[in-house]
């Protein structure tokens, strides 16, 4: 858990979460690999790659020809800067800033925010590049006092413009100093209050960005010490926040070309591959809703997920998830066989699903998928809860999913021991 808790406090953004993923895999003795050099793969070889500096792809290979995937995002809400960020009346300096993704805004006020991201420079050769930063300071969104505003309490919905710009300074100042060699910046106002445990039995963890990097913890934690006889893989994508329509999101050809690039040097001829992908799994693993404990009402009545419940297998009857009755009992006779506790979520038919980067995926790849999760309260939030109890059945129930050997079938699994 202080691995974890490390891990949720020091990944500001995508960029540093995959750097930090990376450094991990490293000590773990997997081997970097480039997209732009060929690739020599060996069995029994521990691999990774990243594109962007926000996505990475770690992979083992086993003798077996099918695929283990288990799929997460590394990005959470937060506020983007924009050019030429400076914002001064004369009497303060204002960081102007965009949201990116859905986050729940108003919990970003009256908390230190750190300015996080990348920042690309010209280098003297004349080259660019990119390197990740995290700004020395933190920076604030002050709530408007509540005499100034009455009805803040009955009715307030943050304005992006002017209610969550972060202040930056008194007078007219050069936020560029930070970063002023660069040419251009993705840079992030990002949660900096650490992590903290909670409740009677220190139960609850609290934590910046628990949506969705205890799934990309877990899943390399987990890939890093697996059994698989096949290819085990976790994949750490970026972008599932705003749609995953990026190169380096789930909606681009990052886990597909990966997944060809490791078929072409086990000598899989184009019909082998496809056969393969037909017998391999892929977990979607991103966060569910826990039943909230002041507004109960709000989930569905007898398929409602709780915090300390085990692991959640999440449905949709509109495909928001990947989960179908077949990939649901696969996953379900795991976890039975490897004494994993789970539970099972859908949300209310008279509310809107949320979705995962899983149903985007298999827009690339075809292949059988369910969505899985944590438990977790106050999603998108600046800082969310989960119970440590979850994650230690999430690191025993990815470690069984690896290790699992099966034959699939259009109507029928059958498994091998």
């Amino acid at each position: 858990m202080k691995a974890l808790l490390n891990f949720l406090e020091n990944s500001y953004t995508a960029y540093q979460a995959t750097e930090n993923s990376a450094v991990f895999l490293e000590k773990q003795g997997f081997c970097r690999l480039l997209e732009e050099d060929s690739w020599a793969l060996e069995r029994g070889g521990k691999y990774f790659v990243m594109r962007n500096g926000s996505s990475l792809i770690a992979f083992t290979i086993g003798e077996q020809k099918v695929f283990r995937i288990v799929a997460s995002h590394t990005d959470s809400p937060c506020l983007k800067l924009k050019e030429l960020p400076a914002l001064s009346d004369g009497i303060f300096t204002r960081i102007n800033v965009e949201p990116y993704g859905g986050g729940l805004y108003y919990s970003f006020f009256d908390r230190p925010l750190k300015l996080a991201g990348r920042i690309v420079s010209e280098q003297k050769d004349g080259s660019l590049c990119a390197e990740n930063y995290v700004s020395p300071f933190e920076v604030v969104i002050p709530s408007l006092a509540i005499h100034m505003n009455r009805e803040a309490n009955e009715k307030f919905s943050p304005n992006p413009q002017t209610d969550l710009l972060p202040l930056f300074a008194t007078g007219k100042a050069d936020l560029d100093i930070f970063f002023r060699s660069s040419l251009s910046y993705d840079l992030y106002a990002v949660c900096a209050q650490p992590p903290f445990l909670c409740g009677a039995e220190q139960e609850f963890v609290c934590a910046p960005r628990i949506d969705n990097l205890t799934s990309v913890f877990s899943s390399l934690r987990t890939l890093a010490s697996a059994r698989g006889t096949g290819v085990c893989i976790a994949a750490c994508l970026d972008s599932e926040e705003i749609g995953s329509r990026t190169r380096q999101g789930a909606g681009g050809d990052f886990l597909k070309s990966v997944l060809a690039r490791v078929s072409d040097c086990l000598g899989l001829s184009r019909e082998e591959r496809y056969r393969a992908f037909s017998s391999s799994f892929l977990i979607s693993l991103d966060n569910a809703h826990s039943v909230h404990p002041n507004h109960p009402e709000k989930c569905d009545p007898t398929n409602r997920a709780v915090l300390g419940g085990g692991i959640v297998i999440k449905g949709h009857a509109g495909g928001a998830y990947t989960t179908d009755a077949l990939s649901s009992a696969v996953i379900k006779h795991i976890f039975k066989e490897n004494g994993v506790k789970y539970q099972t979520f859908y949300n209310r038919s008279d509310q809107r699903s949320g979705s995962t980067l899983g149903a985007i995926s298999l827009g690339q790849v075809s292949i059988p998928s369910a969505d899985l999760g944590l438990a977790q309260l106050a999603m998108h939030s600046a800082v969310e809860t989960f119970s440590s109890r979850d994650y230690q059945e999430l690191e025993k129930g990815l470690a069984a999913f690896y290790a699992s050997e099966m034959d699939i079938g259009t109507d029928c699994v059958r498994f091998r021991t």
